[in-house]
């Protein structure tokens, strides 16, 4: 053991645990294609769900898929639009469950309506106007509490994204993702995967990426705006001076600096990707470390994020206001914050993400008051990202 590095055995595997920055600073600097991600991963249930997608794969098999994907996940003025389409579906929703109450509040668990905002908006951006299919794919897909055994219908879902792919196949003039992943399959991409597991896989893994981890981004963040009714106000109070009752758009989010460093304090504290994890492909040297072959790599981050020699006495409490000057000037280091991974196979959506984080917050703070319901139990679970065990319920008031 040195510091907060030691070394471990889970049965057959080696592991290298870490929680200081400067091994996060030496990988995030690693550029050779030697640090990879864990075999493990597409192994047992864990490879159903992933397969060798971006999210898995090594080598330049994942430089390809990273080259073709990355581009895709740019935020224009379409992408916002699909956003906040998305985020007044929610808003209405809640209207009308409030309506029904005669236009008092009501207590909702959130988790559902906020899964059809992160899956509608990353259906649209991988299917296109095939997206309604998408989304029955997304909802069959994830591992979610009504459908654990969802890794059981791989060969359902398999079928789902090729009979799209079928349909798609000389017809279509659309550039969404899965016409730029066709495109790839089709032109020699390196990897031992066919062309229709390079195509689902991809599918999968950008899936699950962008709706189940924002998904629970939200679903924290939502919960921590109603349990500090304080930086509620004084975000909503902004939203309301930037918008001014309009649908926000990239020149508004731009100048709200409350709300972009709320969404920066949820990720602090509750990271999806609660795990970030490598493997040593090769011999490989971090730090005053030899890490030898074969060695998987763990990166605990809520222990960086909530290190109180880092962040300070408060790190285990809610605070946007420490990233007044950014997360340079919120902690000792800025490797401490790794809510999106850490060097090259960093999430290529994490702009996405955060994008839609602040849409989904601007739009529902404009329109209701939050706080805990007395239903909601707090006890946050490790499967493949960290959720809310027993969902987050809430009490939604209408302004």
């Amino acid at each position: 053991m040195i510091g907060n590095r030691y070394m471990f055995k889970l049965g057959a595997l080696h592991f290298l645990y870490a929680t200081d920055p400067f091994m996060v600073k030496a990988i995030k600097l690693f550029r050779s294609l030697d640090l990879g991600k864990p075999a493990y991963l597409q192994e047992d249930s864990r490879g159903i769900l992933l397969g060798k997608g971006i999210i898995t794969a090594n080598g330049p098999a994942w430089s390809h898929r990273r080259k073709i994907l990355s581009p895709q996940l740019y935020v224009d003025k379409d992408t916002l639009n699909i956003i906040v389409e998305s985020g007044s579906t929610v808003v209405k929703s809640w209207e009308r469950i409030i309506e029904s109450k005669d236009g008092f509040d009501a207590d909702i668990m959130v988790d559902g309506y906020i899964r059809s905002f992160t899956s509608g908006v990353i259906s649209k951006l991988v299917f296109g106007h095939d997206h309604c299919r998408g989304v029955k794919v997304t909802e069959r897909y994830l591992p979610t509490k009504a459908n654990r055994n969802a890794w059981r219908l791989e060969k359902e879902i398999h079928s789902m994204i090729l009979d799209i792919v079928k349909d798609r196949r000389g017809s279509s003039t659309a550039k969404d993702i899965l016409q730029v992943i066709l495109e790839g399959s089709e032109n020699g991409g390196p990897g031992e995967s066919s062309a229709h597991e390079f195509i689902v896989d991809n599918c999968k893994d950008i899936l699950l990426a962008a709706s189940e981890g924002t998904a629970f981004a939200a679903m924290w963040g939502l919960m921590l705006l109603a349990s500090n009714p304080g930086w509620q106000a004084r975000a909503r109070s902004e939203v309301k001076l930037v918008c001014d009752g309009h649908l926000p758009d990239l020149d508004m989010l731009g100048k709200m600096k409350v709300l972009k460093m709320l969404v920066l304090e949820v990720l602090r504290l509750y990271p999806a990707v609660a795990v970030v994890s490598r493997r040593a492909l090769q011999d490989v040297k971090l730090c005053d470390m030899q890490v030898p072959k074969g060695v998987n790599m763990w990166i605990w981050a809520p222990a960086l994020h909530r290190d109180p020699d880092l962040w300070g006495p408060d790190a285990d409490k809610f605070n946007p206001g420490r990233f007044v000057d950014g997360v340079s000037g919120a902690c000792k280091s800025s490797h401490a914050y790794i809510p999106f991974g850490v060097g090259a196979r960093a999430c290529p959506g994490q702009k996405l993400g955060m994008i839609q984080l602040e849409v989904l917050f601007a739009m529902i703070l404009s329109s209701f008051n939050l706080s805990i319901s007395p239903s909601y139990h707090h006890s946050p679970t490790l499967g493949l990202l960290l959720e809310p065990e027993h969902g987050v319920h809430l009490v939604i008031q209408k302004i």
